[in-house]
Formats: C-alpha cells, sequence, structure tokens
C-alpha cells in the first residue's frame, strides 16, 4: 500500500499535519475547550493570533477533520548579553476521542522540527515533565534558564534546544503580552 507524502500512520489512524488555513479558529477553539474545559483557552488563542508574535500553528487532520491542533509564538530569554528571541509552544491540544495515539507527539514532533529547520534556538513550554519528558524536554533550570513566574513548577517548566542554541542564550523567559493579558501563564490557586 502506498501512501500519500505527509501522511502519518499513528496508533491504527492515519493523520496529515499542516498549517492552520484561515476559518479554522473556531474548530480548533473548540478542540481545545474539549480537551481541557479552560474558557481562556480560545481567548488565549485570539489574543496571541492577533499579537504579531504568532509564528506556527499546525493542525492534525484524520479522514478529514481536525483532530489536533499545537501552537508557538515567539518568547525572548533575557540573557546577559542581550535578549535573545527563541519560541513558545501553546498550547497543545488533542480532540479527547483520539488522545493516547500518537497525535500531540507528531505535532510536537513537527512544530519542533520546523522550528530547528528555520535556526531557532530552544523552545519553551508549561507543561507536564511526565508526558513530555518521554519527547525529549527537558526542565529548564538546570540550562540555566529562569521561568517568567513564579507561578510556574519547576518541573513544568522545560525546553528543547535546537541546533541552534548558543551557550550565552541563558537567563529569564519573557512572554508576549497576550500570555499576561488572558491570565495564562503558570498555575493560579
Amino acid at each position: 500500500m502506498t501512501r500519500k507524502p505527509g501522511l502519518l500512520s499513528v496508533r491504527a489512524m492515519d493523520i496529515v499535519i499542516r498549517a492552520e488555513l484561515p476559518g479554522e479558529e473556531k474548530i480548533i477553539d473548540d478542540l481545545h475547550l474539549a480537551a481541557f474545559g479552560e474558557e481562556k483557552l480560545p481567548r488565549l488563542l485570539a489574543a496571541l493570533r492577533s499579537s504579531g508574535h504568532w509564528r506556527y500553528s499546525f493542525v492534525a487532520e484524520a479522514e478529514g477533520e481536525v483532530v489536533g491542533h499545537v501552537a508557538f509564538t515567539r518568547g525572548w530569554v533575557d540573557a546577559p548579553e542581550r535578549l535573545a528571541e527563541v519560541a513558545v509552544l501553546s498550547p497543545l491540544g488533542v480532540r479527547p476521542d483520539v488522545q493516547k495515539r500518537g497525535v500531540g507527539r507528531a505535532l510536537v514532533a513537527h512544530g519542533v522540527s520546523v522550528l530547528a529547520g528555520e535556526g531557532w534556538p530552544v523552545v519553551f513550554l508549561e507543561g507536564d515533565p511526565r508526558y513530555y519528558s518521554r519527547l525529549g524536554w527537558e526542565a529548564g533550570g538546570p540550562h540555566g534558564f529562569e521561568p517568567p513566574s513564579t507561578r510556574i513548577p519547576a518541573p513544568a517548566f522545560q525546553i528543547v534546544k535546537l541546533p541552534a542554541y548558543e551557550p550565552w542564550i541563558t537567563g529569564r523567559l519573557v512572554y508576549p503580552e497576550a500570555f499576561w493579558l488572558t491570565d495564562s501563564v503558570g498555575l493560579r490557586g
């Protein structure tokens, strides 16, 4: 059997990972609501899309339906030498009925590959280390990075260094304003 170019097989399901298309915003918002039940995620996505810091948005499509989404925005590391432009992965969501089948893993791998190919030095995220460590992510603190907020637990503040990383890039991560305006940084209460 011959597969179409770009077709991936993840646990008995064929998916295509592609860029988000205009008009898919509502589908993606609904996907994140279903995955997390958090009303602020659609607000965060809208704020990031209009912020000028939006860089990449990929969807996983299976049988013509969007089943997963990941976005990457620009952030900075306030390094001693100068500001360094970096990427921030947020959010990643997979439709509940297809979770635990490799869709999230495929989206993250695709996005990181694109970022590496375009010369980004490092990618940051806030997330469950039990999940992301299996994908090659590590805690940022031991690598000289500080989270943008004390509300981010140290194990959840994670990075993946890319080939363009240089050792002088250390310091505090600075999120785009959209994360703060939507109260999407760290844990509350």
